[in-house]
Order: structure tokens, then C-alpha cells, then sequence
């Protein structure tokens, strides 16, 4: 009997596909393992958004072929460098594209009949499709769970092959959403995160116009459910709308992801990014929803950024005080608008510009962290140490990217349920607290 097992690398997109893949297999009645170690075939789910993720990628596909595991490469490393995968590692015994996950089942079977059998199911034209009625089997268990509203992308941003791996965007629909997010929620899910390559895209292509703001209206019926945490934002597709939606929902968690990438206009219009001012809508943001917490990310070293274009950055991030910021260093990537033009930044120059942004934003970071102490803040609890330490994250913190909630108490907690915690302590990353009486 076949034991399958899966690993999963990339984003928390290529996590949901990985586990409709397991529930796929589940369902059609094979055996999975969480080991690979135990297993006799391991799918490799890979990213291949910048040059490490493939390096990283590639290491686990080398490592499983080297402990004689028959292997399975889906996910976005085949559906970009689909020849030379299969003459640099000729062991891998199949291969799948970005939105051919769906044929797993098929995959496995034949190979049960023809163990030697190379198999390649990879679209030129990705679309994605996304499997409703199967039963997700979850990798990572706990208080949360990601939704998949939608996949691929309409934008043709400079730097970004996803539309090219991942094809045009495809919504799922309301109904559906819906559907799994009560599932989740009866399983005991407190949190669903919703994420597409870009979330307030949702439905244009379904219903003909944006519905982000009515599917977050329909979700926060549900009963069972908490929190509702949005991920993935374009700056242009903010409707004031959305905006009065987030404001006004109990359950959606007053936190916005929203990627700006760089803050100069010429550096966004050769970016292909909205070129308009940002600040105006952070501080629209800011003010119509209290308490908001605003995560962002920034590119630093774009083909032509100047010294000038990058200090006009720092003083952007320097005003504008983002709650959570990550920095990309620019990865030239093939296929894209950006892989030829010039002038290239160089490795060192791009490094000192990511620490320096990074040095400023844990600045930040630690001053809005400490204005916190003496707060009394939403936390969702996510588990519970043997030091009798409980893990928690507050609301405006999003799960795996942003910082925790250390929590000394013998009251009994239960992972998933909401509690108010009075901050006590923080450094510029994680805070620490004590439960409020109730």
C-alpha cells in the first residue's frame, strides 16, 4: 500500500493547494503520512516566486530523490522551468502545474500500475479552478485556517511572474466561501484568513464588479466564527465601500495587509504599480477604522531606484509609522518587464538598503509596541508550552508573519478562543500579557 506523504513550500496560497491535494488523495482512499520519512512517495509542492525559493525548493526535491523516495513536483517550479527541471533531475517521476493539482489522483494511480512511468500534466495557459467539495486536509492545525478566495492576477506588475505561472484572475464564488468557512469554523477554526494574489480583485471577474466587501458581510453571519483577517491587498482597489465594511463588521479584525512596494512615484510607474498618493490612503484607513494595524511590504533595489528614490522611501516609511513592514530585496527574475532594464542595482547596494529600512521599521516597531503596554487587547489563543506558558496573538498580528503574545497564567485556555489581555511588557516583535479578569 502506498504512503503518501507532502511538502509544502512557498506561500500561504501554495499551502491551501498542497491540501486540497492531500484531501483529494484522502478521499479517493490513500493512506497520508506527515512523515516522509515513512512515506514511499512525497509530493513536492514548490514556489518559485524569487531565485531562493526555487534553490529551496529544489534542495527538498534532491533530498527526498537521495533517501530513495519516488517524487512528485507540482506547484509553480515545473509550470516555470518545466524542461530543464526534467533534464537536471531526471529521478522525478512525475510532474504538475500551478492549476493542475486536481489531477493528483490520477497521477498516483497510474504510477500504482506502471511504477516507472514518467507523467507530466502541465497547462501552457494556467487557469485556476478551484476544487470545491473536497475535504481540505490541513497541515498546519490550530486556531486558524487560510481561505483561498481567488487565484491568479490581472496586474502585470514589472517585477512578477505570477501571472504567468498562476494565469488570469478566477474567484470563487460567494456561496462556496461561505460554505468552507463554516466548515472551518465547526471543525473549531476561531480565525479564517482570507488570501488571493490580490483580495479586493475579488469577484470583478465572476460577478462584474468588486464583492469583497459583501462576502465579508455574508461571512460575518456565521455564528461560530470570530475573527475574519484579510491579506493580500492592492492600494488602488480600496473603495470607500470596503472601507466602511471593515470598519463596521464585528468579526473582521481591524488589520490590513496591503503590499505598496516602493513609495516614489517614478519607482512605481516603472514598477507598473498605482502611482498615486499613498499617504492619503493610510491616513483614510486610519481614520474611519480605529485601531487599525497596517502591514506592508517595500522592494528595494528596482532596476533604476536612486539614492534619492530610496531615501524618498525611508522618509515615506519614516512618516507613515507602519504597525508591520517586511523589505524584499529586487530578485531579476526571466520573463519579466523588469529582467532587462538598466541599470541593474547591485547585491551590496540592495542589502544596505533593506537593513537600513529594516533597522528604521524595528525603530518603529518597538515604539508602537511599547505605546501598547497598559492596552487592554483581543488576543486569539494559539497554544500552550510545557513551561506553562500560553502563546497568543493579538489582532493585529496575522499568523506566521507577524510577532506573538507570550502569556504567564493558570487559568485554563483553550487554543482558538479570544481572550482581552492587558499588555504588560514588549520588545519590537512580541508583546507580553496578562488575561483580564472577566
Amino acid at each position: 500500500m502506498l504512503k503518501i506523504a507532502l511538502i509544502n513550500h512557498g506561500c500561504a496560497k501554495n499551502l491551501v493547494d498542497s491540501e486540497l491535494m492531500l484531501g483529494l488523495l484522502a478521499d479517493a482512499g490513500y493512506q497520508i503520512t506527515l512523515d516522509e520519512e515513512d512515506a514511499n512517495v512525497v509530493i513536492i509542492n514548490t514556489c518559485s516566486f524569487i531565485h531562493d525559493a526555487e534553490q529551496e525548493s529544489v534542495q527538498s526535491i534532491l533530498r527526498m530523490i537521495y533517501t530513495g523516495k519516488k517524487v512528485i513536483v507540482t506547484g509553480c517550479l515545473p509550470q516555470k522551468h518545466k524542461e530543464e527541471l526534467k533534464k537536471a533531475i531526471p529521478e522525478v517521476i512525475a510532474m504538475l502545474g500551478t492549476t493542475d493539482y486536481s489531477k493528483i489522483v490520477d497521477v498516483i494511480k497510474t504510477l500504482e500500475f506502471d511504477e516507472d512511468k514518467y507523467i507530466e500534466n502541465i497547462s501552457e495557459k494556467p487557469k485556476y479552478v478551484y476544487t470545491e467539495n473536497v475535504h481540505r486536509q490541513q497541515i498546519t492545525v490550530g486556531s486558524s485556517s487560510y481561505i483561498k478566495i481567488a487565484d491568479g492576477c490581472n496586474f502585470q506588475c514589472g517585477y512578477c511572474i505570477i501571472p504567468q505561472l498562476r494565469g488570469k484572475y478566477s474567484s470563487r464564488k460567494i456561496e462556496d466561501i461561505v460554505n468552507e468557512a463554516k466548515e472551518m469554523a465547526d471543525k473549531g477554526v476561531a480565525e479564517v484568513v482570507l488570501i488571493a494574489q490580490d483580495t479586493t480583485s475579488y469577484g470583478v471577474d465572476l460577478y462584474g464588479e468588486p464583492k469583497l466587501a459583501e462576502l465579508l458581510s455574508e461571512l460575518n453571519k456565521i455564528e461560530n466564527l470570530d475573527w475574519i483577517r484579510i491579506m493580500y491587498t492592492y492600494p488602488s482597489m480600496f473603495t470607500d465601500e470596503l472601507i466602511d465594511t471593515i470598519a463596521k463588521l464585528d468579526k473582521v479584525v481591524k488589520y490590513i495587509d496591503i503590499p505598496l512596494q516602493h513609495s516614489h512615484p517614478d519607482v512605481l510607474q516603472a514598477m507598473r504599480r498605482p502611482v498615486f498618493d499613498y499617504k492619503e490612503l493610510i491616513n483614510k484607513l486610519r481614520s474611519k477604522v480605529p485601531n487599525i494595524a497596517i502591514r506592508t511590504t517595500f522592494i528595494v533595489g528596482y532596476p533604476g531606484e536612486t539614492d534619492e528614490q530610496f531615501e524618498h522611501l525611508y522618509e515615506f516609511v519614516k512618516e507613515m509609522k507602519f504597525d508591520k513592514m517586511g523589505v524584499f530585496e529586487y530578485s531579476r527574475e526571466e520573463n519579466t518587464i523588469s529582467y532587462n532594464m538598466q541599470p541593474q542595482i547591485s547585491d551590496e547596494v540592495k542589502a544596505y538598503r533593506k537593513e537600513k529600512l529594516m533597522e528604521l521599521q524595528s525603530q518603529i516597531s518597538l515604539e508602537i509596541n511599547k505605546s501598547l503596554i497598559g492596552k487592554k487587547i483581543p488576543c486569539i489563543i494559539e497554544a500552550l508550552t510545557q513551561e506553562g506558558v500560553v502563546i497568543a496573538r493579538t489582532y493585529r498580528d496575522a499568523p506566521e508573519i507577524d510577532g506573538l503574545c507570550y502569556i504567564n497564567t493558570d487559568l485554563p485556555l483553550v487554543p482558538g478562543d479570544i481572550e482581552t489581555v492587558e499588555i504588560v511588557d514588549a520588545d519590537e516583535y512580541d508583546v507580553w500579557g496578562k488575561v483580564c479578569e472577566q
